[in-house]
């Protein structure tokens, strides 16, 4: 059964409360830096976001390097990384570093009960 909020109850079991940061910062810095990693240290998600930035490193290293395979793998993962948080992003399924969802322009937050 679900169950519409219309105004998150902090505490609640199973309610989920709206992120502080803004949607459109989020989803904009997801989609032109997303292969770095800015939108996580914005969301406060600062293992995720070392992580991209690992990642763009790693591909760039070795490409420079010359070892083209292990690149093409890097950028695989990157660009799937990416793509996976932005579209998680834009459909309001993404947490912030607290815990709270990033909410598009409107969107209700629910609370499941079993």
């Amino acid at each position: 059964m679900e169950h519409v909020l219309t105004s998150p109850q902090p505490g609640h079991p199973g309610s989920q409360l709206p992120s502080p940061k803004s949607y459109a910062t989020a989803v904009s810095l997801s989609a032109v830096f997303g292969f770095v990693g800015v939108q996580h240290f914005y969301l406060g998600r600062l293992g995720e976001g070392l992580f991209d930035v690992g990642l763009t490193i790693g591909w760039i290293w070795s490409l420079a390097a010359g070892e083209v395979f292990l690149a093409v793998v890097l950028i695989l993962l990157d660009f799937a990384h990416s793509m996976t948080v932005t579209i998680m992003l834009l459909t309001g399924n993404f947490k912030d570093g607290e815990g709270h969802i990033v909410c598009y322009p409107g969107q209700k937050l629910t609370i499941h009960r079993g």
